[in-house]
């Protein structure tokens, strides 16, 4: 991914924060004909410095076959905002677009026992909807069985991240407040986020 030096997140710590805020990613593997690409969630698990992404694609979805054969993309987004020029001081601007994303790579690992598909779909429950797990937990074994049997869960050790956060931090601060207050006071937390993500990273006069 492109990343101008100013649009660098160089603190590892922020990158994971914003991943564990955005966990719907796209993940991205290369087929023979084209890249594939599948949406779904994903538990951030962080152990001895090292991060690790969890998730499970239903077993007709063939993009689990691609997963160990080579390096595979996750993307990360969250926020972004049309930007107007108008909000700049100096009358010769052009228009752009703020927004946060996060690039994982690293090569997959299927994980086919039925233990650890029930770890997946734990963590993954827990992350998202605690008050379903008694529920989960309740189900006949033979039902859960032919759950998880439908089911392909799988781990992605993350060899290397590249966040981008283009957040008007070329601009000056008072055109950074200026984007600021536009971008806060629209009803869109799509836009509304961009405002908070920019005031979080020390941008703006306040």
């Amino acid at each position: 991914m492109y990343i101008p030096e100013f649009n660098r997140v160089e603190d590892t710590t922020v990158a994971v924060a914003f991943m564990r805020a955005n966990p719907f990613v796209i993940l991205v593997s290369n087929s023979e004909q084209t890249p594939f690409a599948t949406h779904l969630p994903v538990v951030i698990v962080e152990a001895a410095g090292k991060v690790t992404l969890r998730a499970h694609v239903a077993k007709a979805n063939p993009h689990w076959k691609l997963l160990e054969q080579q390096e595979s993309l996750v993307i990360f987004h969250g926020p972004h905002a049309y930007i107007s020029p108008s909000l700049y001081e100096i009358r010769e601007s052009v228009p752009t677009w703020n927004y946060a994303t996060v690039h994982a790579y690293g090569r997959g690992q299927i994980l086919a026992g039925d233990r650890d598909k029930h770890q997946v779909l734990t963590e993954l429950i827990t992350q998202f909807d605690t008050s379903y797990l008694g529920q989960w937990n309740s189900f006949e074994d033979q039902y859960r069985s032919r759950m998880l049997n439908h089911i392909v869960a799988f781990e992605i050790p993350v060899a290397r991240i590249e966040p981008k956060f283009k957040l008007s931090q070329n601009r000056t601060k008072l055109e950074q407040e200026n984007v600021i207050q536009a971008l806060g006071a629209s009803p869109d937390s799509a836009v509304s986020g961009v405002a908070e993500l920019m005031r979080a990273s020390g941008l703006g006069t306040k």
